[in-house]
């Protein structure tokens, strides 16, 4: 058991330090700043809820089951926590944001301080690492105690499930999904934790044992709900993020060919991308890179070549816009020839050519420009010296 929670913690833990990468823009966004709340909680409830820990609180403290108001209060702060997050993200005016998110603090606070009362009320000297929820199931003060933290949860649980189904109607994309998530999340915690733990009460109460339930059935299925609702409130945070760092990274690697053509131009400094840099901003230096090149290679230009590429391509059954790239990747490819080895022609009159793909489509123009180099005869035939291809 100990085994499953504390992984659960670690992932938790570990969600949190990439929501907080940035402490200051994450605590100036109260969205965010309730999410790193929640993942942060949640590894802590995790952690305090492992029998080693358990074990460890109560020798340290010397009290025994210590550890058991101080992991039905993590859990009454999870739950709290819960409430905040979707209240700030489903939004709506600051003042209603603040007074609903101080009405759940209050509550919640409220419920955290009658489980520590009960719990020093109640006679629990016997120490329980897994089955205390049972053990004292009928003991008094330990018995409001237990129903109180469940029912707190409970009704958290309830309350974002249906929310979130409802909101389910109102949106789509990555929050559409995240509250998919977050609804699979809440039913394990339902079915999983609440009911498990309520049955196997009420089953001691009847003078019933169904103990299993309580100790062996919930901790797993608990911490699987746990992450899938950590899971649907991080997607939509990092999800577009994400995108756009793999999208970076394909447009990186396709732009490898224009960049071979264009790196011997002599202003064109190598791109030397260090191991912690994330892919858009590599992606940003190679473009840089290649636009210095472009325009040191920009007096070679020979729009001469570009119209028989053009025709070439045309002929060959290209569309009128694949052709245009094919003609401006020959032209290109024309330039760094004559760039690369100058003393073999003259330097060129022409020089007032531009590259209408790239100023037209940006990033896309170039990768567009990178795929005519690699693949296009056409191409092939201007990096040789020729403006016209033999067909096969």
């Amino acid at each position: 058991m100990s085994l499953v929670v504390y992984l659960a913690a670690a992932l938790l833990a570990a969600t949190c330090l990439l929501l907080f990468r940035r402490p200051r823009a994450a605590l100036a966004n109260p969205l965010t700043a309730s999410t790193c709340a929640v993942v942060a909680i949640g590894a802590v409830c995790f952690t305090c809820s492992a029998p080693i820990t358990l074990a460890t609180v109560n020798r340290l403290t010397g009290i025994p089951n210590f550890g058991a108001p101080l992991t039905y209060s993590m859990i009454s702060a999870y739950s709290c926590s819960w409430v905040i997050l979707v209240v700030q993200w489903r939004g709506g005016p600051p003042l209603l944001l603040r007074r609903m998110t101080i009405v759940s603090i209050t509550v919640y606070g409220l419920l955290i301080a009658t489980i520590i009362v009960l719990f020093s009320l109640a006679d629990a000297d016997t120490e329980r690492l897994r089955d205390l929820d049972t053990y004292y199931a009928n003991t008094p003060y330990m018995r409001e105690l237990i129903v109180l933290y469940l029912v707190g949860h409970g009704a958290c649980t309830l309350v974002m499930g249906v929310v979130c189904l409802r909101w389910l109607r109102e949106v789509t994309g990555p929050l559409r999904t995240g509250l998919r998530l977050i609804v699979v999340g809440l039913v394990f915690d339902l079915v999983g934790f609440e009911l498990a733990k309520i049955t196997a009460v009420v089953a001691r109460w009847r003078g019933h044992d169904l103990d299993f339930l309580s100790t062996t059935l919930a901790p797993p299925i608990v911490s699987v709900g746990a992450l899938f609702c950590s899971a649907g409130f991080m997607l939509p945070r990092i999800l577009p993020s994400a995108v756009t760092h793999w999208r970076s990274l394909n447009d990186y690697r396709q732009l490898s060919p224009l960049w071979r053509e264009v790196r011997w131009a002599a202003t064109a400094p190598k791109p030397d991308p260090v191991w912690w840099e994330l892919p858009h901003a590599r992606l940003q230096r190679l473009e840089v890179s290649i636009h210095d090149a472009l325009l040191a290679l920009t007096p070679h230009f020979d729009d001469h070549v570009r119209q028989i590429s053009l025709e070439t391509a045309l002929e060959e059954g290209q569309s009128p816009r694949q052709a245009r790239v094919i003609a401006e990747a020959a032209m290109l490819a024309d330039a760094a020839r004559h760039a690369h080895s100058p003393e073999d022609a003259p330097f060129p009159e022409t020089g007032t050519c531009r590259l209408q793909t790239i100023d037209a489509l940006g990033t896309r123009g170039l990768v567009e420009l990178a795929q005519a180099l690699g693949q296009s005869p056409v191409v092939a035939a201007a990096r040789q010296g020729s403006v016209t291809v033999v067909r096969e």
